[in-house]
């Protein structure tokens, strides 16, 4: 919550810098950078989790992925932050109102003491309660819009996330219905034609969560490693089929060997391993695709690596142009404004600049009369 607050005023001061000309293009500025603050403050660790942190070569066990790989820590990021945030989320915003409302009629009985049991008038007790943000909806755009975030940019590692944000919908609905009407003072209304730039912020969250989960597809999980292994490597190579078998020994191709004696001095482990297995370790394995340290270039990568590194890169640009070419073709098939609702429109146009254009005409001819009479009246005066 304090973050949050750190954010407004830094967001306000970048924002006034600025100097917009209009009203509307200081809220848009000032709405996205409010925006991409949050957002890289609750996403940076999803982020870390799906592509930086399975990279590490690290001896600490706090730095390494699960052994089934990172998609695994990923998948409960993604559940923790949907449903204990969200939880958390909704009881802080009827909480926090029904606390200081709670706070504000008991410091008005102390103030007016035994007047205070037979209750005050209903404008009264209306204007006791919380006053609205004083961004109105900003605070509900922005929750919305990072749910959105968080339930479409990485669904392919945690599937269960748009299920969870209806359900989690379905109750704030009815925690904000609440909270308006008893525990908020009345809003003023103020006209908008539409949302704003919160439009163009998740026409970008569509796309970034398309490129994303290519990576998350290709890059965080087996699934590209196990199909070049299947249709490569494994028993079933050659024959144009993966079927039951055919990922029999992908563990160990997907192990590379590391000789404990060619450690650095700075990395050497402290123990050799004769506590734990009775006898010193002379190798190790880790996910990798390197040549053993016995080849002619130890430790450098194999011919695996660079079939999995092209079939993954194709997959991304496969997966990426096929799903934009989807949104297109939908958003061609399904417009935003219906046919006959564009059609009246048009048409309530074209009577509005023809009832423009007899207006103008009747204008222009009464002009003329008046200027025909002037010019009578005149000749008439010389003429006696």
């Amino acid at each position: 919550w304090s973050f949050f607050q750190l954010y407004e005023k830094v967001a306000l001061l970048l924002t006034n810098l600025e100097q917009p000309r209009t009203e509307s293009e200081w809220e848009n500025s000032f709405t996205l950078k409010m925006f991409l603050f949050q957002f890289v403050n609750l996403n940076s660790s999803t982020f870390y989790i799906a592509f930086f942190l399975g990279s590490r070569r690290s001896l600490s066990l706090s730095l390494q992925c699960h052994p089934s790989g990172c998609l695994i820590d990923l998948c409960m990021q993604m559940g923790i932050i949907m449903v204990l945030k969200q939880t958390w989320n909704n009881f802080m915003e009827l909480g926090y109102p029904l606390i200081q409302n709670w706070w504000t009629r008991r410091k008005l009985r102390r103030e007016h003491g035994r007047n205070a049991k037979a209750g005050f008038p209903q404008w009264e007790r209306d204007y006791n309660l919380q006053p609205m943000n004083a961004y109105g909806l900003f605070d509900e755009y922005l929750e919305m819009i990072l749910q959105f975030g968080f339930t479409t940019i990485f669904v392919a590692a945690f599937p269960l996330a748009p299920l969870l944000a209806l359900l989690n919908n379905i109750i704030e609905i009815r925690l904000d219905a609440y909270k308006f009407v008893t525990q908020w003072r009345r809003p003023l209304p103020s006209q908008a034609k539409d949302i704003g730039i919160w439009y163009g912020i998740l026409e970008g969250i569509g796309i970034l969560s398309v490129i994303t989960n290519a990576f998350v597809i290709a890059v965080t999980s087996d699934f590209i490693p196990r199909l070049v292994y299947a249709y490569k490597y494994g028993p079933c190579a050659g024959q144009g089929r993966a079927g039951q078998g055919c990922m029999m020994g992908y563990v160990n191709a997907s192990l590379s060997v590391f000789r404990v004696a060619d450690f650095e001095r700075t990395s050497e482990p402290r123990t050799n391993g004769s506590e734990l297995f009775g006898e010193a370790v002379q190798y190790c394995r880790y996910r990798d695709y390197r040549e053993p340290p016995d080849s002619a270039e130890p430790y450098s990568y194999t011919l695996q690596f660079w079939h999995v590194l092209a079939a993954r890169l194709a997959f991304i640009i496969v997966f990426e142009h096929m799903v934009f070419a989807i949104k297109t073709l939908i958003a061609y098939l399904i417009p935003d404004l219906p046919k006959d609702l564009r059609d009246r429109m048009r048409r309530e146009k074209y009577l509005i600049q023809e009832m423009m254009y007899e207006a103008e005409l009747e204008r222009l001819q009464k002009e003329k009369n008046e200027k025909k009479k002037k010019t009578d009246r005149t000749h008439h005066k010389e003429w006696p």
